[in-house]
């Protein structure tokens, strides 16, 4: 019974998939289902949403869509009070979406700064400004916010607005962890390293020039491990995070990164 959600609904919120294969709301999403949870998946893309849910309906588990936007502070007010209408509660949130743009404070337009912020971090709070309180009335919950290396080191991109937001989200975390410790609300991240999943060919474009395969052997060969992780080993970390197996675990993060952020050398560009 090591890890398992029965009785438990959960929410995730970028649940899709930018292209065919297993991005990290997806994998998230469907090992939550498979260990029983009854998941809510919200995308802004709501094909995308469906393509999960046929994933999760072929393996027998049911998962529940619906579009949100969660940048828009009506659209996900009322994506969880549907959720806590429709199921009676909500006893786990994955904030997962995340999307980097390039640029340094002298040549990212300020609108896209704003932008990155907005998407990044203020939706995090956004989602768990409604979510906190249905948790605390019911006596706990879990809330993990999937972050990024980038918020804690320069990993070889001049990509200042996601790091600034994604380094905001791990704080956010920490500080509003403590403020519910007592409520018996649980806040952590997850925080993916350099990982191979479908986002990697839009990376290449904004960040290679396009050289897919060749920005794929420059991320393998950052790692110290040699390679990069996938969405399997960010959704499997999310997991034990909402698990009652961490139950004493909160305010903290799990970094999930071959161990590149505890390296010192320098990574190429």
């Amino acid at each position: 019974m090591v890890l398992k959600l029965a009785g438990k609904v959960a929410l995730v919120t970028g649940c899709g998939s930018s292209a065919p294969g297993w991005g990290n709301g997806r994998a998230i999403t469907t090992l939550l289902a498979r260990q029983g949870a009854m998941v809510v998946g919200v995308d802004r893309d709501l094909d995308s949403a469906a393509a999960t849910q046929t994933l999760i309906a072929d393996e027998g588990n049911r998962l529940d869509i619906a579009a949100c936007d969660v940048t828009d502070r009506d659209q996900v007010a009322r994506t969880i009070q549907d959720c806590v209408a429709r199921h009676g509660r909500l006893d786990i949130l994955i904030n997962n979406v995340g999307q980097s743009e390039p640029g340094t404070p002298a040549t990212m337009e300020p609108d896209v700064f704003q932008q990155q912020l907005d998407l990044n971090l203020t939706s995090a709070f956004l989602t768990s400004r409604s979510a906190l309180p249905v948790m605390e009335r019911q006596g706990g919950g879990a809330i993990v916010n999937i972050s990024s290396v980038a918020g804690m080191r320069w990993v070889g991109k001049d990509q200042v607005g996601y790091a600034a937001a994604k380094a905001g989200l791990i704080h956010f975390t920490k500080v509003t962890a403590v403020a519910y410790a007592k409520a018996g609300v649980r806040l952590n991240c997850v925080v993916p390293g350099l990982m191979n999943t479908p986002l990697l060919a839009r990376l290449a474009e904004r960040y290679a020039g396009g050289e897919f395969e060749a920005m794929i052997a420059t991320r393998h060969a950052q790692v110290p491990m040699g390679r990069m992780g996938d969405a399997w080993d960010i959704a499997h970390a999310a997991l034990f995070l909402v698990s009652d197996e961490a139950r004493y675990i909160t305010g903290t993060e799990i970094v999930v990164d071959g161990g590149l952020t505890a390296s010192t050398g320098t990574p190429p560009v």
